[in-house]
């Protein structure tokens, strides 16, 4: 079976982030992937180690798709600066290859937002991420 759907991806919040900042608070925004498409949340200025965005982005999803790595969220934690380069803040990975699969057969799939462990390329522990995900399928699929 195939088709075409909608990933909405909550962007609950993070916490114990590593700080990279020596003075001030940093301002956490996320990036996340999925396939070749990609969003950016907005910034949670000033909020440290600890912040929150309640915000929802939107995928399109071609099931099946024409590789593994289509069925992937990427989150990566980012710092924004004024007067430099943005500073990575560590990853996580979120694979949906069962969610969209279970959201074609069913009519609808939901993983309630939990939290994931993000890393450091290094696999290091460097906080953790909430979100949730919820595939639907398109009318016509």
């Amino acid at each position: 079976m195939g088709g075409t759907g909608k990933l909405e991806v909550l962007l609950v919040d993070c916490k114990d982030i590593r700080n990279t900042r020596f003075l001030g608070k940093m301002s956490p925004y996320l990036i996340v992937q999925y396939g070749n498409q990609e969003h950016k949340s907005t910034v949670a200025k000033g909020r440290g180690r600890n912040p929150e965005w309640n915000e929802t982005i939107e995928f399109d999803v071609d099931y099946p798709g024409d590789s593994v790595h289509k069925y992937k969220l990427v989150f990566m934690i980012m710092d924004k600066h004024k007067c430099c380069a943005d500073e990575f803040n560590g990853e996580t990975k979120v694979y949906l290859k069962d969610v969209i699969s279970l959201g074609m057969e069913n009519g609808k799939m939901e993983i309630h937002p939990m939290k994931y462990r993000v890393v450091l390329p290094n696999k290091k522990y460097a906080g953790e991420i909430k979100v949730g995900v919820t595939f639907t399928p398109d009318d016509s699929s």
